[in-house]
């Protein structure tokens, strides 16, 4: 950690645009940003990447730290390479947004209707009285199978990377939770992509292209990670306070294996070669701020209609109120595929009650505020679940909220 920041600080100057042209004072944009600069300083994160939209200005687009080089264990033995705002990361669950984004567009085309059940598009999804479960049920994480209930014997990470025995496994589950609210970290996203593979007859990987990377003009933004690119991608670091019981089990029953595992995992080439919808989306926080651009300004990008703006308004819509996760053991609101905000304080600050967005693992955010008119998103490469760093991110979010006061009466 060095003592002056300008030593690890890159900074995007030509995408960012004068704090008055976002309807900001210089005070407000520096006062976010210095949050977001105490946060690396707790040292959880070897690397961080920012991007803060207002009124559709990019007023932040700035990186902090090392994509790799810099983080535990690592000493000198591996060459510093610095992050920037264009090194590309992975948003883990954050995915899980684009992924519920691409089923609402192809409900759009009429490819699908998000109330009918799974088991019309994929029959064999309706084994063990699964039924009756709908997309939209697995979008709201109502799906029934919120993990996967496999013998420690048969618990192996590169099982994330077989698509079709996942999804076989998937379809031949007996649901556990059937009608209750539980956050489906892994397994909703590969039934929600066979899916749409079978109704389009077409990889997922294209449709995402077609529909959303290349109309919103994205390099990266694709489930996993070409070889030409990875030569720049962040390495994810194991970081902040040791994970123990009971704490362990938990984020093992969500994510088959060990904490430790799953991010030695992600930053190898067999993760970034495979297609998990839920959780390896690779992007820019730049990209994903662009995203949330796009929903919050209906659908809508440099002119072209991407989505249409029934499509946003039922990908954002409530699903009921904040209800109790059986797998967070919190109580959350979520839509038909993003996880809501909340008053008088929610996941992406105080009074963000008709916020939008999606968390990645651990402390990866992405979302959009209309009280606000800002489209924000924070990469960071430490997966740290607890530690002192929470508080810091705490800060950030309150930062952002109350420097960028709510324009819903002016709008």
């Amino acid at each position: 950690m060095p003592r002056d920041l300008g030593q690890a600080r890159s900074i995007d100057a030509a995408s960012e645009r004068p704090a008055a042209a976002a309807g900001l004072s210089d005070a407000a944009v520096q006062a976010i940003w210095t949050a977001v600069e105490d946060l690396y300083r707790t040292g959880a994160y070897p690397a961080v990447t920012f991007c803060l939209r207002r009124n559709g200005q990019v007023v932040l687009n700035r990186a902090l730290g090392h994509a790799r080089g810099n983080g535990p264990g690592e000493g000198t033995r591996v060459p510093q390479l610095r992050a920037t705002p264009d090194t590309p990361i992975s948003l883990f669950s954050a995915s899980k947004a684009v992924t519920a984004a691409l089923l609402h567009l192809l409900a759009e085309e009429g490819g699908v209707d998000l109330d009918r059940p799974v088991v019309d598009y994929l029959p064999a999804f309706g084994a063990h009285g699964k039924h009756r479960i709908t997309l939209a049920d697995v979008l709201a994480h109502r799906g029934g199978i919120p993990s996967f209930r496999l013998p420690q014997a048969q618990r192996r990470i590169d099982l994330l990377a077989d698509w079709e025995q996942t999804v076989a496994l998937l379809c031949a589950a007996t649901p556990s939770t059937q009608g209750r609210q539980a956050y489906h970290a892994m397994t909703g996203g590969y039934i929600l992509g066979e899916v749409l593979q079978r109704v389009t007859g077409r990889p997922i990987r294209e449709y995402l292209d077609r529909r959303l990377r290349h109309p919103l003009g994205m390099k990266h933004f694709t489930y996993g990670l070409p070889r030409e690119h990875r030569d720049r991608v962040a390495h994810n670091y194991a970081a902040g306070a040791p994970v123990r019981f009971p704490v362990a089990g938990l984020v093992q029953r969500q994510l088959i294996v060990p904490f430790d595992e799953i991010i030695a995992f992600s930053n190898t080439d067999r993760a970034m070669d495979a297609v998990v919808p839920s959780g390896n989306l690779f992007a820019t926080a730049e990209e994903l701020s662009r995203f949330y651009q796009m929903l919050l300004d209906g659908g809508r990008h440099e002119g072209r209609q991407v989505m249409q703006p029934a499509t946003v308004a039922r990908l954002i819509r409530p699903v009921g109120r904040a209800a109790f996760d059986h797998t967070v053991k919190l109580p959350i609101r979520y839509s038909e595929g993003l996880i809501l905000g909340g008053n008088p304080f929610g996941l992406y600050g105080p009074m963000t009650g008709r916020a939008y967005g999606h968390l990645g693992f651990m402390n990866i955010f992405g979302w959009a505020d209309p009280d606000r008119h800002i489209a924000c998103s924070l990469l960071v490469t430490g997966k740290a679940i607890l530690g002192t760093h929470l508080l810091a991110l705490g800060r950030v979010l309150n930062s952002i909220a109350r420097q960028c006061r709510p324009l819903r009466a002016a709008a």
